[in-house]
């Protein structure tokens, strides 16, 4: 992987993992067990996402 690949990489990582900061903050604020429900679906596709790219490193 050439350092300009690397450096995409550890961008996404960086936005994957604020991404999912932010449902993870979102739930803690929301009271509708529905979009609580739906953001955590959120978190744990933004979690899969920083898996796979976490993986091509």
């Amino acid at each position: 992987m050439s350092p300009k690949e690397l450096n995409y990489v550890e961008d996404a990582l960086s936005h994957e993992k604020f991404l999912k900061t932010q449902c993870q903050e979102a739930i803690q604020n929301l009271q509708d067990p529905t979009l609580k429900n739906q953001v955590q679906q959120m978190t744990e596709k933004h979690q899969q996402i920083f898996d796979n790219f976490y993986n091509l490193v």
